[in-house]
């Protein structure tokens, strides 16, 4: 019995890619917060002009989540992983999850002014 995906490499995708376009801004600030210190830091910023390359595809692979998740284009057989609800609660779980890292990702240049 073959476990579909059910969006499981979009979600892992599209959080890789918010956590990315967030690197050059919210990186350095937890990494101070931590007590983490030291010019290396500010190396962080060379990823600022991929930025708007990775939200992109953080939000393609949501939709592409989406997509997966919530309509599903085959339906699953009785006895497939697809079919019991605790694995689609998860997945609806993490898609939220991924959706928050990539509003923070958007978000964060607006206000990342009052943290520094």
């Amino acid at each position: 019995m073959a476990e579909p995906t059910q969006g499981r490499g979009a979600l892992f995708a599209g959080g890789l890619a918010a956590i990315l376009a967030s690197t050059c801004c919210l990186g350095p600030l937890v990494l101070i917060t931590l007590g983490f210190s030291g010019a290396w830091i500010a190396n962080l910023t060379v990823l600022e002009p991929l930025r708007p390359a990775f939200i992109g595809a953080a939000l393609v692979a949501l939709f592409f989540a989406w997509r997966r998740i919530w309509r599903p284009a085959a339906t699953c057989q009785p006895g497939q992983v697809c079919a019991l609800p605790k694995v689609k609660t998860t997945y609806k779980a993490l898609f939220w999850l991924v959706a928050a890292l990539v509003a923070i990702a958007l978000g964060f240049p607006y206000i990342a002014p009052w943290f520094y």
